[in-house]
């Protein structure tokens, strides 16, 4: 079984609903997924997969859908190219470089709202697959920005935590006049 297997008709399957700031499991620090949860697990995917591709996004995490368990999702193949996705089950960073790098990061829990975050340029994540099998990346880049991002929404960090009290408040005010907006 991979991370494939799970596309299939994914047009035709309704995108679970994703969790907006600053709902408390955003802020939680999620528990390993046991043996015992795969199945759950894996009876979430199509529809996270939907969400992420519908919203349209490159990561979701598990506490994004209100799931209180530590994996994630990604694919940061381009539109229009053939989708490459992973999931990242107890994913852990093993090594990470020295050189920084700046990149602009948007989150699907907080839409419409985007800062430029600096991250290692690249790391070593090591997690298992669906399948359950232990595997090794090495990612840089948009990969490694995006494999980050994702694994800070497993410990309760979004993107915003990494900028400046003044520039994080300025992003959730605006974020909850959005949504207030919206909700009308």
């Amino acid at each position: 079984m991979s991370e494939f297997d799970f596309l299939t008709g994914i047009e035709d399957v309704p995108p679970t609903p994703i969790v907006i700031a600053p709902a408390p499991i955003l802020r939680q620090v999620t528990r390993d997924v046991r043996p015992e949860d795969m199945s759950h697990l894996r009876e979430q995917l199509p529809g996270m997969f939907s969400a992420m591709y519908k919203a349209p996004g490159i990561g979701l995490a598990a506490p994004q859908v209100g799931l209180d368990m530590r994996f994630a999702l990604v694919d940061v193949a381009e539109e229009g190219a053939d989708r490459n996705p992973m999931v990242l089950i107890n994913p852990e960073i093993v090594t990470d470089s020295e050189q920084m790098a700046a990149r602009e990061e948007g989150c699907l829990s907080l839409p419409n709202q985007y800062a430029e975050v600096i991250r290692p340029e690249a790391i070593r994540v090591r997690f298992r697959n669906v399948a359950g099998d232990i595997e090794e990346l090495d990612a840089d880049g948009l990969l490694a920005t995006c494999i980050q991002h994702e694994m800070d929404h497993l410990d309760g960090v979004l993107f915003i935590d990494h900028l400046s009290t003044l520039k994080r408040n300025m992003i959730m005010r605006r974020l909850a006049k959005e949504q207030k907006f919206r909700r009308r």
